[in-house]
């Protein structure tokens, strides 16, 4: 298990607004990402070192959106202001967790602006829209297709700020939140507060940025 990528949703002036402004402020170059039809989103992505990346993403106008945990929960975090939505972990093995969370994994598919296809399968997102701390989980197909392959980039994710308790994550990965990467820093505030992800610290070549 290891951290993923982090989620962004789309700002009130839409998806490449938000992403070209996150990209410049990164110092990485943004990337079309493609739609997601079962989930009525789409996004750009933005490559990181170590097999990471940062997903800007938006809302479509479409049934899929209304009836797919992913683009509810996309939509109501892009209509309070937009800003960081969640974290990702990456697993082999979604068995475990399907089996103890009592819900079974669905699939997601995009296809890139060159066609090549995606897919994966995630799980979690209703955990993550009834406690914003909490990360859900993904297995992709292909791991040779991930979205930092394109990365031509020394920038790495350096630290999440999280607004919760670390005994609660603890329990939903069955493991500390800091086992889930060995440089990234974890820091949890407000344990009695609204939870979420607050901030993402990134390490760049001018120094630390912090979002």
């Amino acid at each position: 298990m290891r951290v993923d990528h982090v989620s962004y949703a789309a700002e009130h002036d839409g998806l490449q607004a938000t992403a070209a402004r996150l990209a410049k402020v990164i110092g990485v170059d943004a990337v079309d990402g493609g739609i997601h039809p079962r989930f009525g989103t789409r996004n750009v992505i933005l490559p990181l070192a170590h097999d990471r990346y940062v997903e800007v993403v938006e809302v479509l106008d479409h049934p899929a959106s209304d009836k797919a945990p992913f683009g509810q929960a996309v939509r109501a975090r892009s209509e309070a202001g937009g800003g960081w939505l969640g974290w990702v972990v990456a697993v082999d093995d979604l068995a475990p967790f399907e089996q103890r969370i009592g819900r079974e994994a669905v699939v997601g598919n995009r296809h890139r602006p060159d066609g090549v296809e995606l897919r994966w399968r995630q799980l979690g997102v209703k955990g993550l829209m009834s406690d914003p701390q909490l990360p859900f989980f993904i297995k992709w197909d292909d791991p040779a297709l991930h979205p930092s392959t394109a990365a031509n980039t020394q920038v790495t994710i350096d630290g999440l700020q999280i607004a919760g308790d670390p005994a609660r994550v603890r329990d939903w990965l069955d493991m500390k939140a800091d086992e889930t990467s060995s440089v990234i820093d974890f820091t949890f505030v407000a344990p009695h507060g609204t939870p979420g992800l607050l901030s993402v610290t990134f390490d760049t070549p001018e120094g630390k940025v912090t979002v």
